[in-house]
């Protein structure tokens, strides 16, 4: 069992792109269906040392209980609470379909993987629901080219953002 550390709370700024390495960044890739996806995103995620390899089967465990869509072309796939304590410490993944893949009836062409741990989801996603409402930023994002694009459209605008 992994031991939580270098974790968010609640109370503390989160800035995405310092949870997002340029190793864990996929583009132009595909996969079979949503199971396939989120295995990819949660592999990257045990990859960076984020978490215990069991932590992808709990983001599945999610996904059958209720889907990660967000719209936009968007899913954010992490792991139930039974995963908290298979996290090491907080990350993000993210992998470009451009194809498209089915997810549960809707098309996801963005997958952005969460490891983290306590609550420090909680403020995670509410940073890339920020960043993702922006329509010309998720477009932007479904077509970026390089790691150095998604990196520059995943940083929050401190002005904006």
């Amino acid at each position: 069992m992994a031991e939580p550390t270098e974790t968010a709370t609640e109370e503390q700024s989160v800035v995405v792109t310092d949870l997002l390495a340029p190793a864990s960044i996929v583009l132009g890739t595909t996969a079979s269906d949503w199971e396939a996806a989120v295995r990819l995103v949660g592999g990257l995620l045990v990859a960076a040392g984020a978490a215990a390899p069991e932590y992808v089967d709990r983001m599945i465990e999610r996904e059958h209980s209720v889907s990660t869509f967000v719209g936009e072309g968007v899913a954010i796939p992490h792991g139930t609470l039974a995963g908290k304590d298979l996290i090491v410490k907080d990350a993000l993944s993210f992998v470009q379909f451009p194809e498209g893949v089915d997810w549960h009836g809707d098309r996801v062409v963005i997958c952005i993987g969460i490891a983290a741990g306590g609550n420090g989801h909680v403020p995670i996603l509410a940073q890339l629901a920020e960043l993702l409402m922006d329509e010309e930023r998720a477009a932007a994002l479904r077509n970026a080219s390089s790691i150095d694009e998604v990196i520059e459209l995943m940083t929050p605008d401190p002005e904006t953002d």
